[in-house]
């Protein structure tokens, strides 16, 4: 493939997705990360994206939202990686959110075989990836369907989550950063997600490295209320990402890298010093963590979350924070 036809297909891929890894372009135009960056280089030089963090966005500094279709064809073995360390941080008879997004989805994928387990979430594909798991009740908040994402948002959806509590929420989005921390392009979805985050004692952020230093229009949670980070490790050469992770751990954030060998099952608790995990030192901790609620022994249910707080007390009581 010539050099002009390489530089139009990654413009095209950009166009289409709104930000694309190095790594992703590399392996589309089938040639090595080097000439991809040095092809990135150029087509930043000519006006018609920006490079940023290990990939290339749209040109004018905030990127846009992908298309789910678009969004789960990429970055797929480091989603893979991020939910299976991520699952681990569950254990049997707890209550959760899950908010929607690719890697969520993925995480979902892997918490059907938490028993006990209770997830809140506004995600229809979340929803469908735990319908028919053994002994996991699936609540699903109210609103209005967004096709982009297949995620329910509004203020159906907020409502719902009013007088609900969990002990952590799992959420993705657009762009994370130190400033601001996690980020949508879209005002709905990041409404909802607020929401999400007022019902849990701990918000843990699944975001891949490409996610790392970009920064979109509506923030969702600032950094101050991010727990936990779970990512990839980003490529030796990136240090703007590398800095921005070493930005949020100064914060306060634990920063969790999944790496080579990446198995950890739900319920495992992932132990310090696995080769599936590193975690990197912070200054000091700034949370304690939440409480373990939720019943045990419930079927695959799909129920509203309306319907959930207007259950028995204890059964609310499951949820409240500790």
């Amino acid at each position: 493939m010539f050099a002009a036809e390489r530089r139009q297909l990654i413009l095209e891929m950009v166009r289409a997705n709104g930000a694309v890894s190095l790594r992703e372009l590399a392996r589309v135009v089938q040639t090595s990360e080097v000439t991809v960056r040095r092809d990135v280089r150029a087509l930043e030089a000519e006006g018609l994206l920006d490079r940023r963090h290990g990939g290339a966005v749209l040109p004018g500094g905030f990127t846009r939202e992908s298309g789910f279709p678009q969004k789960s064809h990429l970055s797929t073995a480091e989603k893979t990686a991020i939910a299976d360390l991520a699952a681990g941080l569950v254990g049997e008879g707890e209550a959760i959110v899950v908010g929607a997004g690719t890697t969520t989805q993925e995480l979902a994928r892997r918490l059907a075989r938490v028993p006990g387990l209770t997830v809140v979430t506004n995600s229809l594909l979340v929803a469908q990836a735990l319908a028919h798991a053994n002994r996991v009740e699936v609540v699903m908040t109210g609103g209005t369907l967004r096709g982009s994402n297949y995620a329910l948002v509004g203020s159906g959806a907020e409502q719902s989550l009013q007088g609900l509590r969990v002990s952590r929420a799992f959420l993705s989005g657009s762009g994370l950063t130190a400033e601001r921390g996690l980020s949508t392009s879209n005002m709905l979805s990041a409404s909802v997600d607020r929401a999400l985050v007022q019902a849990a004692a701990e918000v843990v952020v699944l975001a891949d490295h490409t996610k790392l230093g970009s920064d979109t229009m509506f923030q969702t949670v600032p950094t101050e209320l991010i727990t936990r980070l779970v990512t990839d490790g980003p490529p030796a050469h990136d240090e703007r990402a590398a800095t921005e992770l070493q930005a949020l751990a100064d914060q306060g954030v634990e920063i969790t890298v999944a790496g080579p060998g990446t198995e950890a099952g739900p319920g495992d608790g992932v132990p310090p010093g696995r080769q599936s995990r590193q975690d990197m030192p912070l200054p000091g901790q700034r949370r304690t963590p939440g409480g373990h609620g939720g019943p045990g022994g419930l079927g695959p249910q799909l129920r509203s979350a309306a319907a959930l707080a207007e259950g028995p007390v204890g059964r609310v009581a499951d949820l409240r924070r500790r």
